[in-house]
């Protein structure tokens, strides 16, 4: 079965503009993580465990978008464009799959500020490079085992009538709409992984943050007060700005938005926070700060 998107059907005067700016877009993702990566991996001040997890993220960060950047301009372009139904749970779970990823590494880089922040005396002892190399790969392969059991309760499902999807990308609303038969069961998969890799996440990620401002706040020293702050305050902001689309995409009843407000909240899920995370990393830290400017300056002969 062949699945038909039609894109910004509405906005064909504007396609080459939109097709410009995503192509900008994804040539600035790739160079902007591309970057971190680079940094993290060939400069020595930055081989810490936060860093460590951070180079993780850019690499989800990277896959993530050519998952679904390129089809999304191929529909751009095109004012529309097919793909076969195979192909769409494909994109789905591999995009999903990496996007749980991220989830769960915000949530581990988080729980390595706590270290850092609330148990600073044992942080070297307990974030050695067994443990990062064990959270690192238990970020990575939960969504993939989690998203294969999604998929097949995806497949188990009937389709019949339409094969017309006003999207631009492939979205777990979009097969509940095209089935014919009872959702039930893709339907309590779907929450039992929100709930695993959205909510809980989320909830141990600011449980995290309760426990490191209270304890900043008994520092007493003005100067390693502010200097603790900032360095939470880039992943917090990655927190948020993720979680958020996140939670109006999937936790918000798909009846109470639009289908246009449904494409921008995919748009901004898929391409505006990994565009804004290397510079929100990069710019808020003033360690990659300095590397960046070590990197491009000119070398002494």
């Amino acid at each position: 079965m062949q699945l038909v998107l039609l894109g910004f059907g509405n906005l064909q005067d504007l396609k080459y503009l939109i097709f410009v700016l995503f192509l900008i877009c994804y040539v600035i993702i790739i160079f902007g993580n591309s970057l971190v990566i680079s940094l993290i991996t060939t400069n020595k001040k930055l081989h810490s465990p936060m860093y460590f997890f951070l180079c993780n993220l850019s690499v989800s960060e990277i896959l993530f978008t050519t998952i679904l950047l390129p089809n999304i301009l191929y529909v751009i372009w095109g004012n529309g464009g097919s793909i076969s139904f195979y192909g769409c749970i494909t994109q789905y779970y591999l995009g999903a799959s990496v996007g749980s990823s991220e989830c769960l590494f915000l949530t581990v880089m988080a729980y390595d500020r706590y270290l850092a922040i609330c148990n600073p005396l044992r942080y070297s002892t307990i974030m050695n490079n067994k443990m990062q190399n064990h959270l690192s790969l238990c970020s990575w392969l939960p969504g993939f085992i989690a998203m294969a059991f999604l998929v097949i309760s995806i497949c188990n499902l009937k389709y019949c009538g339409s094969n017309i999807i006003d999207h631009v990308l492939c979205d777990p609303v979009l097969f509940l709409q095209l089935s014919s038969t009872d959702t039930y069961l893709f339907e309590i998969v779907g929450s039992i992984v929100t709930f695993l890799f959205c909510l809980l996440p989320f909830t141990l990620i600011i449980l995290s943050y309760v426990s490191i401002f209270f304890t900043i706040l008994r520092i007493p020293s003005r100067t390693s007060r502010r200097k603790s702050f900032s360095t939470c305050s880039s992943h917090l902001a990655s927190v948020f700005m993720y979680f958020g689309t996140i939670s109006i995409l999937y936790l918000v009843p798909s009846q109470q938005h639009s289908f246009t407000l449904n494409k921008i909240m995919s748009l901004i899920y898929s391409v505006v926070n990994p565009l804004l995370n290397p510079m929100i990393y990069s710019l808020r830290n003033q360690e990659m700060k300095s590397c960046i400017v070590a990197y491009f300056a000119p070398k002494k002969t």
